[in-house]
């Protein structure tokens, strides 16, 4: 029974070929592929069947199966293109053998679907494997790029440094934040250390106590932090929520912030008519001595 049903399956495999193209090409008007254009979507099909009946007639996933559903991956198809394709070549392999003229009983039906199923199911479970394994190792490498980017600290000038923040703060991204800021400071031997939230949508209470407690940890290893890019409408939720940030300067932009960093490091910024202001009067002065 296996191997006459094997039979029919490579003997047919053209009409189950033109079946299975013409109910895949007739979804595709309802499903994401309607954006892909036709020759591209006719070629990937296809390719697909094709490497369906090799796996078939091989009784496992080739090296052809796998090749072409990394590629898909890589090009943003979603899995849901493969399992579906595979679901739609189970149905339409059950429904042409079914069509062969044999007198259908239970037994025989049960028998059908065992063998296809056989051939389909590990098919998709390995497809399935495959691509979680390589989305799982994308969003990986994607959150590794996230963390080196979501809290870094800048040297602008000798002592002053600044980390600029931009999105939402949650709890594990305080603790990057912690520790850059740390290590940072040390690093660069920094005395002034300026936290710009200008690009940070909300500050509610638990923002605002990361915000504190790293700044606690800067003055407690011999800097000072700056709050800089408070909004009107975050001093306003500041206010309300009764959140004390007294205990370090605070700068409504990046420009005071620093002209605030350079008057504690010692520094101030001269205008250059004043700087030349200044040297015609030291040298006038030094005429008359």
């Amino acid at each position: 029974m296996s191997s006459r049903i094997n039979t029919i399956m490579m003997e047919n495999s053209d009409v189950i070929i033109k079946n299975w193209l013409e109910i895949v090409s007739e979804k595709r008007k309802n499903d994401y592929t309607s954006s892909i254009s036709e020759e591209l979507f006719q070629s990937t099909n296809r390719e697909f069947v094709n490497v369906i009946f090799k796996s078939l007639d091989q009784e496992g996933l080739t090296k052809e199966l796998e090749d072409f559903s990394e590629r898909l991956v890589n090009l943003g198809w979603p899995l849901s293109y493969l399992t579906d394709g595979l679901q739609t070549f189970r149905r339409v392999a059950i429904d042409f053998i079914l069509s062969q003229g044999e007198q259908i009983d239970t037994d025989y039906f049960s028998r059908i679907l065992d063998k296809v199923d056989s051939w389909v199911d590990p098919i998709i479970n390995k497809l399935v494997n495959e691509y979680s394994g390589s989305w799982e190792h994308t969003v990986s490498l994607q959150r590794v790029a996230l963390q080196e980017l979501s809290a870094p600290l800048i040297p602008v000038m000798r002592d002053i440094t600044i980390m600029p923040l931009i999105g939402t703060i949650d709890t594990e991204r305080a603790k990057l934040i912690m520790e850059n800021l740390l290590d940072g400071v040390i690093k660069h031997n920094a005395e002034v250390v300026l936290i710009d939230i200008t690009g940070v949508p909300v500050v509610d209470t638990m923002v605002a106590h990361h915000i504190i407690q790293a700044a606690e940890a800067v003055r407690l290893i011999g800097a000072t932090c700056i709050l800089v890019g408070i909004r009107p409408e975050i001093a306003q939720t500041i206010v309300n929520l009764g959140i004390d940030l007294g205990k370090f300067p605070t700068k409504s932009s990046l420009r005071k912030g620093f002209e605030k960093a350079l008057e504690l490091t010692d520094r101030e910024i001269v205008r250059h008519e004043d700087r030349n202001q200044m040297i015609e009067d030291i040298m006038e002065s030094l005429e008359k001595e």
